[in-house]
């Protein structure tokens, strides 16, 4: 009994667990107003110290967050996970690396994209009638791609409109009304015009998407191209003065069963008069209408309009089995009715309001082969 007694009343070995938790309960119940009997003396410091520690601990264990792993193994599901089948059944994407995921969406986003371009431009593009569906697009030129034919409210408008100009350099009101008759019977139609000038915008949209236009000055076509968004011209060199009409005339008609024949591929001529230096895919196109507007012919030094002329005449009875409207503007000077007669021929003229001639050529079996004229010899003495 004095034993247990002594063992009592004697100290408790600091170090060990039960004297630290309990100087941590004694130190507790003090801040609270309550102590036990056992430890009236005063608190070991060491024990604030531990008890601070102690509390962190259980703070931290109820704040922090659970997070579950799960193996590739458990992934597998069911029984066969402890036999290792589960790691075969692992996704695809888990396998690759976050690098090569990016580059598989990347991959998968171009095609579609790709896809769906394709399948837009090849379902709004209409087909050209004109020319057949396996060399269509490899032919005609990039403006016939979307050729339309303008509603007849809009198509008056922009002539009257043009009409009414008061730019001295324009055209007169009886031909400018000729030529829109002619392309407003023809349209949607492959047009071709010698010669930039005051008009260019209303043959444009008169036509819109299938006119093309030639021309000697190359810096007026770089001038209008910046003005005309999608204007589709082309520059073209004369070797031809407007003075040597009479010798080129001489010298096309001994070539009419060689290099000047009226019917021939003009990309392989030899002829003076021929152009034979314009894009490849104009010389297979049937052209529907062709406008002479140019070159300059005014002055003896000028191109003239002698090769514009035979080339048109030799393009109109070469390209397509139907009729080409061909319309010569300033027909009142001497190189335009000259030329007109001898490779368009009177036969054919259809219309002459004094400034403009409107010839119908016929083309395919229609065509001469031998002579430009039915009645050459008329040609010849005029």
């Amino acid at each position: 009994m004095r034993e247990r007694e002594r063992a009592a009343t004697q100290a408790p070995d600091p170090s060990s667990p039960a004297s630290m938790e309990f100087d941590g309960a004694s130190s507790l119940f003090s801040g609270v107003g309550f102590m036990p009997s056992q430890a009236t003396q005063a608190p070991d410091p060491s024990s604030y110290c531990k008890l601070e520690q102690r509390t962190k601990e259980m703070k931290g264990i109820n704040n922090a967050k659970l997070i579950l792993l799960q193996s590739s193994k458990q992934a597998g599901g069911g029984g066969g996970a402890g036999a290792g089948g589960g790691s075969t059944a692992a996704p695809m994407l888990y396998l690759l690396g976050s690098h090569h995921r990016l580059w598989l969406i990347a991959f998968a986003s171009f095609f579609t994209f790709t896809a769906l371009l394709a399948f837009v431009t090849t379902t709004t593009t209409p087909r050209d009638p004109g020319l057949s569906s396996s060399n269509q697009f490899a032919r005609a030129p990039s403006s016939f791609r979307h050729n339309s034919r303008l509603p007849d409210p809009v198509f008056d408008a922009l002539v009257n409109y043009a009409a009414a100009s008061n730019s001295s350099g324009k055209m007169g009101d009886a031909d400018l009304r000729t030529i829109a008759a002619v392309l407003r019977r023809r349209a949607p139609c492959k047009f071709l015009v010698f010669g930039l000038g005051h008009e260019t915008p209303l043959w444009r949209a008169l036509n819109h998407g299938g006119t093309v236009f030639l021309d000697e000055n190359e810096y007026y076509i770089a001038h209008l191209e910046g003005r005309l968004p999608g204007l589709e011209a082309y520059d073209i060199a004369y070797t031809t003065k407007a003075r040597e009409m009479p010798d080129l005339i001489a010298a096309a008609r001994r070539g009419r069963r060689g290099d000047c024949r009226p019917v021939q591929n003009l990309l392989f001529s030899d002829c003076r008069l021929a152009l034979n230096d314009l894009p490849n895919a104009l010389y297979d196109i049937p052209w529907d209408v062709i406008l002479m507007d140019g070159p300059r012919g005014y002055a003896s030094t000028s191109p003239g309009r002698m090769s514009a002329i035979f080339t048109a005449a030799v393009m109109a009875r070469s390209a397509g089995p139907g009729p080409t409207d061909v319309l010569v503007h300033d027909y009142e000077r001497e190189v335009e009715r000259v030329c007109s007669e001898e490779f368009l021929c009177n036969e054919n003229l259809v219309a002459n309001t004094g400034q403009l001639a409107h010839f119908l050529i016929p083309g395919g079996n229609g065509a001469t082969r031998d002579d430009f004229c039915a009645n050459s010899t008329i040609a010849e003495a005029a």
